[in-house]
């Protein structure tokens, strides 16, 4: 008999026991969640109701969340069990879909996971896999893996997948092939910047525009060590692929003048420094964040991107994030804006990582209802999330400059503030 407490596990076999159980009671866990969304999904099915009586009319549509034949829900109840499962919208409808995609679609892996036979994010990998064949493709799959899906490997588990595909969505096969012989691909990781301002490039190209540009950059290499450029061979290897890219911008033939040729760089960085790192004072020690990448830079590096003479730079005032912006007119000015963008960096809606630069700005306390346009009463949320507070019962209010209280419309309440989103209150059944 398992151990009911992990302290009163005194020897290696009451706690092997007690590992057990407690894996047993994570699966169970796991999936009575996943019949949960189903029975959430049922809930708010279009297919199940009249749409007037789960649409909010005008303003909610009908969505599709998993494969061909499976029902479709009301677009807002996503959002608020994804904020229950502590996901953001996107990863919450993703779960949302593999859990219809299994009950409709899959029915023998969807009960294999309810016996706790089949453990749940292997069942989610093949619906995930699933959601684009057609009907009589998933009930092939779901047919062949089963009986065996618990104990088959992930390739197998894909294979079955393609074998689907071919047999039932010939023409989608084909598209997929040809489009698996065009896989040539050339990354810039730009959002991935270390904090020495350094990035990964990697790709798959043809051979003979391999060879070339292995050429250049070797040409251009060996260049720079005779011009004296006292670095390792790698180091100049990566320093000729920038002079390369730089060379090719300039050249504008349709440009009569230098003067009238465009700056090479044309990428638009927000980049916040420091007092001292502006007066030319700073030291290895002062950072600079850059919002594109959320992350940090050296100021050492600012500089000298800001050196190279094809970079533009606008040096934008100090905005002082402490100061209260308040104005008489319903639109919101760039200074109240900016100053938003600032303080929240994403969308306040819990969970949603989305940037605040791209978000709306929206009004906590309707203007039409007496709300003003000042710092107090204005955060960033983007589309998706202000379209749910405009049209729906979800509410929030603003604790102080960077903290809001979310409630839900069937009342949870979550926290939002810089460390993240927390839930305050859970509902009792």
């Amino acid at each position: 008999m398992a151990t009911r407490e992990l302290h009163d596990c005194d020897n290696a076999s009451a706690l092997l026991a007690y590992v057990g159980a407690a894996r047993q009671a994570e699966a169970h866990g796991a999936a009575q969640q996943l019949a949960a969304a189903v029975a959430w999904a049922g809930m708010h099915s279009t297919d199940s109701y009249d749409d007037a009586a789960v649409l909010v009319p005008g303003a909610e549509d009908a969505l599709t969340i998993a494969g061909e034949g499976a029902p479709l829900v009301a677009e807002f109840s996503v959002l608020e069990f994804a904020a229950a499962l502590g996901l953001s919208s996107d990863a919450g409808r993703m779960y949302l879909g593999e859990a219809v995609e299994l009950a409709h679609r899959l029915p023998r892996l969807y009960a294999r996971v309810q016996s706790l036979d089949l453990p749940v994010w292997k069942a989610r990998r093949v619906a995930k896999s699933t959601l684009d064949l057609p009907p009589a493709g998933a009930a092939y799959v779901d047919a062949h893996l089963a009986s065996v899906a618990h104990k088959v490997s992930i390739a197998q588990l894909d294979r079955t997948v393609e074998e689907a595909r071919v047999r039932f969505d010939p023409d989608e096969a084909e598209a997929r092939r040809i489009a698996a012989q065009e896989g040539r691909h050339f990354d810039i990781e730009t959002r991935q910047v270390s904090f020495d301002g350094c990035v990964d490039v990697h790709g798959t190209l043809d051979l003979a525009d391999a060879l070339d540009l292995e050429d250049a950059v070797a040409r251009r290499a060996r260049d720079l060590g005779d011009l004296g450029l006292d670095a390792p061979l790698d180091v100049r290897r990566s320093i000729a692929v920038g002079d390369l890219a730089r060379r090719q911008l300039s050249l504008d033939l349709a440009a009569a003048e230098p003067e009238d040729r465009p700056k090479p760089r044309q990428v638009l960085l927000h980049v916040h420094l420091s007092e001292a790192a502006l007066a030319g004072s700073a030291t290895d020690l002062d950072l600079a964040r850059v919002e594109e990448t959320r992350s940090f830079v050296s100021a050492e590096q600012v500089k000298n991107w800001c050196a190279n003479p094809d970079t533009q730079v606008v040096v934008k005032p100090v905005i002082d994030l402490a100061d209260h912006v308040h104005v008489d007119a319903y639109e919101v000015p760039d200074r109240l804006r900016e100053r938003q963008v600032l303080l929240q960096h994403t969308c306040v809606f819990p969970w949603c990582q989305r940037r605040a630069r791209r978000a709306d700005c929206d009004h906590i306390d309707p203007a039409a209802s007496g709300g003003t346009t000042c710092d107090c009463n204005i955060a960033p949320l983007c589309r998706r999330h202000h379209r749910a507070k405009t049209h729906t019962r979800w509410r929030y209010d603003k604790v102080d400059d960077t903290s809001f209280v979310w409630r839900s419309p069937n009342g949870l309440v979550f926290g939002r503030d810089h460390h993240g989103t927390s839930p305050l209150e859970t509902l009792q059944p």
